[in-house]
C-alpha cells in the first residue's frame, strides 16, 4: 500500500475508528492511546505529526477534540524490529527438555525485550541457551515467551521450544488451568484468613504506564489469596491466579488497601526496607506437559533477600 503526500514514512497498516458518544471531547492523542490500549500517547503524536493520523478525511493535531461521530483514520507505519542478539548467560533452569523450559527468574531482570530494554533480557539469555530451538509465535522480539512476570518480580516461567508447546501452553493459560501460586508480603494486617478479588483490570485512565481497576474497559481478573503469617505492620501471603493480567496481584492487592511492601507504583513511594521493588515471587507454577499429556508441577525457593526480609518482620 502506497503512502500519501502527508506520509513521512511507508506503512502497512490502516485502522479506523468512530468516537462514542461517551467519548466526544477528548483530545485525540487520547482517544487513540485509549483505543489502542498498549500504545504510548508520545507514539500517537509522533503519528499525528507525520500525517499518518485523519479525522473525517482531514489532517489533525494533538490537541484537535473529537466529536461524536467523527471517524479517525490511522496509518501504523512498518515497524523496524531491533536485532536481538543471544547473550551468555548464568540461568536457573528449574526444568527443561526438549518442548519446554522452566526458569527461576532473578529480580531486575526483564522477561523479553522491549524499547530500553533489548539487551540483558531473559529472552536474550534463551537464545543463547536454546539455540534456534525457540517458538515463533510471538515473534522475533519474544521467542518462546507465552507468559511473563514483572521485571522485580522473582520466580518461576515457562519458556517453550516449538509451537506445539507454545499452543499447548497458551490454551492452559487461556482456560486457566495452568496453576501459578505467588508469594508476597503486603502493607497492613490482613483479617481473613482468605479471600477473593473478583475485579476487571485495564489501563489507568490517567497514567498510561499503570494498570488499575476498570470497569467499564478491563479484562476480568480473579486472584485467590490466603494468609500465611501476620506481623505487626506487614502481612505475609499467597496468592493464586485464576487469570493473568499485567501487574494484576499488584493491582488487585492494593484495590483492597493492602498493596505489596516495596511497590512504589500502586503503594506507598517510601518503604522502611532497602528493597528493589515489590516483593513477590511466583513459587509454583503446574501445568499439564504438552507432549506427555502428564501434569507436572514445580517449585522456587524463595530468594535470599526475601527470606532474610521474613526473619526481620519476625523478630
Amino acid at each position: 500500500m502506497a503512502a500519501d503526500n502527508n506520509s513521512i514514512e511507508p506503512y502497512f497498516l490502516e485502522e479506523t475508528f468512530q468516537v462514542s458518544p461517551d467519548q466526544a471531547g477528548a483530545r485525540i492523542d487520547m482517544f487513540l492511546k485509549d483505543c489502542k490500549g498498549d500504545w504510548s500517547r508520545s507514539y500517537v503524536q509522533k503519528l499525528l505529526k507525520s500525517g499518518n493520523v485523519s479525522v473525517n478525511q482531514q489532517a489533525v493535531k494533538a490537541n484537535y477534540k473529537v466529536n461524536a461521530g467523527d471517524v479517525a483514520r490511522i496509518r501504523i507505519p512498518e515497524a523496524i524490529e531491533p536485532e536481538i542478539v543471544p547473550e551468555p548467560m548464568d540461568l536457573d533452569i528449574v526444568y527443561e527438555d526438549e518442548d519446554v523450559i522452566l526458569i527461576n527468574k532473578p529480580k531486575g531482570m526483564v522477561v523479553h525485550p522491549a524499547p530500553g530494554h533489548y539487551k540483558g533480557t531473559l529472552v536474550n539469555g534463551l537464545m543463547s541457551h536454546c539455540k534456534n530451538e525457540l517458538s515463533g509465535i510471538n515473534g522475533v522480539l519474544r521467542p518462546g515467551i507465552v507468559h511473563r512476570i514483572d521485571m522485580d518480580t522473582t520466580g518461576i516461567l515457562i519458556a517453550c521450544k516449538n509451537d506445539m508447546a507454545h499452543n499447548s501452553i497458551a490454551q492452559q493459560l487461556k482456560q486457566h488451568s495452568i496453576v501459578r501460586r505467588y508469594r508476597g508480603i503486603v502493607h497492613g494486617v490482613i483479617k481473613e484468613d482468605q479471600g477473593t478479588i473478583d475485579a476487571p483490570i485495564g489501563r489507568h485512565p490517567a497514567d498510561r504506564k499503570k494498570m488499575s481497576i476498570n470497569e467499564r474497559s478491563g479484562r476480568p481478573a480473579v486472584t485467590h489469596y490466603r494468609v500465611l503469617e501476620r506481623f505487626r505492620q506487614f502481612t505475609y501471603i499467597e496468592c493464586r491466579l485464576e487469570t493473568g493480567r499485567t501487574h494484576q496481584i499488584r493491582v488487585h492487592m492494593a484495590s483492597i488497601h493492602h498493596p505489596l511492601l516495596g511497590d512504589s507504583v500502586y503503594g506507598p513511594e517510601k518503604c522502611p526496607f532497602k528493597l528493589q521493588g515489590q516483593t513477590l515471587h511466583a513459587g509454583v507454577l503446574g501445568f499439564v506437559h504438552p507432549q506427555t499429556g502428564q501434569y507436572m508441577e514445580f517449585q522456587a525457593d524463595l530468594p535470599e533477600y526475601f527470606q532474610e526480609l521474613l526473619k526481620k518482620l519476625e523478630s
